[in-house]
């Protein structure tokens, strides 16, 4: 774990990419929405932002086409001109690419749904890729962190799937950096009792990130397991995750994580 990565990650959900099926046809509109969210968020004090492929449902399982790698790498760079650290997450599972692009870009770490094991998901099984992910990352861009997701959302485990043993082949063999874990779906909290199931599962040093839920008014139940929150849903207009950031909410949001150290 880098100890130096911020604690607090705001989420900038892109627009649907060239190739998508509601893509609207602007590429510029893209990264200019991309650039004008990730200014909103930092200017309210997020120390760090994550960058995501969101609007690009229905996604592919794995292997994403050039398109979008190449519409990702162009956003992800306009949001580096922000000057936080910041993170890639490829939908639906494609963490090579992702490491390609971080290493382009500079990002400080990757999200990655299914590193290790097997996930049935709205795209059908997915499977984890670990083996291939580590063996780019260190031959690209060893200083990017790996985070990966554990029982992650929109997905069922298969079936006597133990949330303890897939943590330790996660960290263990898979070789993540940090552990995410995340309610049933996108703005979902997580369940605490798993969440403390998952922090006493990991090993010390590796970081537990809270990847859905988070809210303003539910930090300390968070807290309790997490490390580092990943905020989205809930910093939008309305709280939808479809909406645009929300100045206020924003800094509502950032003012009562400060009071609890996470900025």
């Amino acid at each position: 774990m880098n100890p130096g990565l911020p604690r607090l990650v705001g989420m900038v959900h892109l627009l649907p990419l060239p190739g998508s099926p509601r893509f609207g046809g602007s590429i510029d509109e893209v990264v200019g929405t991309a650039v004008d969210d990730a200014r909103v968020l930092t200017e309210a004090g997020f120390p760090a932002l994550l960058v995501e492929n969101y609007g690009d449902a229905p996604f592919h399982a794995d292997s994403v086409p050039p398109e979008t790698v190449a519409a990702l790498t162009v956003s992800a760079t306009a949001v580096a001109e922000r000057r936080v650290p910041f993170g890639v997450n490829v939908l639906r599972n494609d963490a090579i690419s992702a490491v390609a692009i971080a290493a382009a870009t500079g990002a400080a770490f990757i999200r990655v749904n299914v590193l290790t094991g097997l996930m049935y998901t709205d795209q059908g099984p997915i499977v984890g890729r670990a083996g291939e992910v580590q063996r780019s990352r260190a031959r690209l861009c060893p200083h990017v962190e790996v985070w990966a997701d554990v029982m992650v959302k929109h997905a069922i485990p298969p079936a006597g799937l133990d949330a303890r043993q897939v943590v330790a082949d996660t960290v263990e063999r898979g070789l993540a950096d940090a552990i995410v874990v995340s309610g049933s779906g996108t703005g979902a909290e997580p369940d605490p009792e798993m969440g403390r199931q998952i922090k006493e599962a990991t090993p010390a040093g590796t970081r537990v990130v809270v990847g859905s839920g988070a809210t303003a008014d539910n930090l300390d139940s968070l807290l309790g397991f997490a490390d580092t929150l990943i905020v989205g849903s809930s910093i939008k207009v309305e709280g939808d995750p479809a909406n645009r950031p929300d100045p206020l909410r924003c800094k509502a949001f950032v003012e009562k994580a400060a009071k609890r150290g996470l900025v």
